[in-house]
C-alpha cells in the first residue's frame, strides 16, 4: 500500500523522503497528510470485518506477487472495485473541501471520524432493514 502511495506521490511531484528519527512519517508535512488521507479512504472502503493489518496485507502480496525484480506494476482491478474505489475517493474529497485547511492534521482526523460515523450509520440501517424485512413461513400442502 505504501509503495503504491509513494509512486503516485512522486508522479504527482510530492517529496517522499521519510524522518530518520521516525521512519513511518514523511519528512514534508504535505506529503505525511497525503498519506493519512490515502489510509483513510482505503479503509472507509472496507466493510470492517474485511480490514487487515498492514503485515497481513504486505505478506498477502508478496505471496500472490512472484519475483520480478524491482519492477512493480499496479494491480488490475474490475470495474466494481474501481467504481467502488472511485465512490470512495469522492465522498473523501468531498469531506476535505469542507475544511479550511488550517488545522492540519486535525482536520484529517475530524474526516476520518465523520467517515467512520458515516459508515456506521449506514451498516445499522442495514440491519435495521434486514430486521424489518417479513419473513415468509414455509407453506406445507
Amino acid at each position: 500500500m505504501r509503495s503504491a502511495f509513494e509512486t503516485w506521490a512522486q508522479r504527482d511531484g510530492h517529496i517522499v523522503r521519510r524522518r530518520e528519527d521516525k521512519p513511518d512519517e514523511y519528512l514534508v508535512f504535505e506529503t505525511q497528510r497525503r498519506w493519512v488521507i490515502w489510509q483513510a479512504a482505503l479503509e472507509h472502503g472496507k466493510a470492517p470485518a474485511g480490514r487487515k493489518t498492514a503485515a497481513q496485507k504486505e505478506a498477502a502480496a508478496a505471496k500472490a506477487a512472484p519475483a520480478r525484480g524491482d519492477l512493480q506494476r499496479a494491480p488490475a482491478i474490475d470495474s466494481d472495485q474501481a467504481a467502488v474505489r472511485n465512490q470512495v475517493l469522492n465522498e473523501v474529497l468531498d469531506a476535505f473541501s469542507t475544511l479550511d485547511g488550517e488545522t492540519g492534521m486535525e482536520d484529517i482526523l475530524k474526516v476520518i471520524q465523520s467517515l467512520k460515523k458515516k459508515q456506521q450509520m449506514e451498516q445499522v440501517e442495514e440491519a435495521v432493514a434486514k430486521a424489518a424485512r417479513p419473513s415468509t413461513p414455509l407453506h406445507r400442502s
